[in-house]
């Protein structure tokens, strides 16, 4: 029997739920083969005629072939959201309706997953600057935490950061959602500048260093920050980061609360002040982006991530022994089909990718991409 250590995910890559199937087909894989081994060797050695004169020397015995076996399968996991041209979830498909393309090659799909309606794992990361002290965005901004709470069910988890321009941990991950609903009222005050883009990588980072240790699997696990979208401080790029959340495959999701005025589709009267990569940076790791500007806007906004995270398929592809960044495009074949996935990940301990090598393969890739409105598509 094959040890658990037999499979492991990739870097911070993730080992989603059809592993112990792929183990134990592995396995007897594995046994059938050792089995074939010894008739086939046991074989040989009955057809070598056995010598007649007695004093004569034994033909020498034959040789038993070596079977050998790869210490490990690097799997590379990649979720998946599939909706139609009218923006209505694609739930049916197999394996065989995607394409996954690393680099422009194309891979083999050795794994493959889809269960509707699975539970869920939120990180809510709350924008505590002193942008948001302006007109009704903090106001807004606790609405919308609440919204994704009360949007979860039984079997679902949550947890809840904050920031300006340091991370705080408000709770770890729990399923006391009311727990939670009733913390977001506690959340300090707006102040101070923002390092929107650091809180994102950060956030992601202490979301997969729990997953690991606790021995869980990040199964549809993702970010959703709740802010206005306006950085300051941040040390780090929008596709730096696109690029750390990419390789450990946690989507972020963008829920900007603003005024009309600060609508940055609004080519009549919008300011701008949104910074201009947020939208390549969910899209990027395979989250979304949703402007809200009326409190029925948070309420879809918060509905519509929480259904999209449950409507996720799971592939799994061996990993490249190239080392490094490797850029990845999950493609359906049906062509009225749109499938948004994260844009790559680290091979083999690699850095993480710079900012003009994630935002160079976006390029390449020609994805277009398209601001939701509301919530909706």
């Amino acid at each position: 029997m094959l040890s658990n250590s037999y499979l492991r995910t990739y870097g911070h890559g993730r080992l989603f739920g059809i592993a112990e199937r792929m183990l134990r087909r592995l396995a007897v894989f594995a046994a059938s083969a050792v089995a074939a081994t010894v008739v086939g060797s046991g074989a040989a050695v009955a057809q070598t005629p056995p010598a007649t004169p007695p004093a004569a020397p034994a033909p020498p015995a034959a040789q038993e072939p070596t079977v050998r076996f790869k210490s490990a399968v690097d799997l590379v996991s990649v979720t998946a959201v599939v909706r139609d041209k009218k923006g209505r979830f694609v739930s049916d498909l197999s394996r065989d309706d995607f394409m996954v393309m690393e680099g422009g090659e194309r891979r083999p799909i050795i794994g493959f997953n889809q269960e509707a309606n699975g539970p869920v794992r939120v990180a809510v990361l709350f924008d505590i600057s002193g942008s948001m002290r302006v007109g009704t965005k903090s106001v807004d901004a606790k609405q919308a935490a609440r919204h994704i709470f009360s949007s979860l069910q039984a079997g679902d988890e949550a947890a809840m950061f904050a920031f300006d321009t340091q991370l705080d941990k408000v709770a770890g991950f729990t399923r006391d959602f009311k727990g939670l609903e009733g913390k977001v009222d506690n959340i300090e005050q707006p102040f101070g500048q923002t390092s929107l883009y650091d809180a994102i990588a950060e956030t992601a980072k202490v979301v997969a260093a729990t997953a690991t240790s606790e021995g869980r699997v990040p199964q549809r696990t993702a970010i959703v920050v709740i802010t206005d979208g306006i950085d300051t401080k941040s040390r780090l790029t929008a596709p730096e980061v696109s690029g750390i959340a990419s390789s450990i495959d946690i989507p972020v999701y963008i829920m900007a609360v603003m005024s009309p005025v600060d609508d940055p589709r609004n080519n009549d009267y919008g300011t701008g002040a949104m910074s201009s990569g947020l939208t390549d940076l969910a899209r990027w790791t395979g989250g979304d982006i949703f402007i809200a500007i009326a409190p029925a806007h948070t309420s879809i906004a918060a509905r519509q991530i929480v259904a999209e995270m449950r409507h996720q398929y799971m592939l799994a592809f061996e990993a490249s022994s190239r080392t490094g960044w490797r850029p990845l495009e999950v493609k359906a074949k049906d062509r009225e089909h749109v499938v948004r996935a994260r844009s790559g990940y680290t091979a083999g301990g690699g850095t993480t990718p710079s900012a003009d090598t994630v935002q160079r393969d976006k390029v390449r890739q020609g994805e277009k991409r398209t601001t939701t409105k509301g919530g909706e598509q």
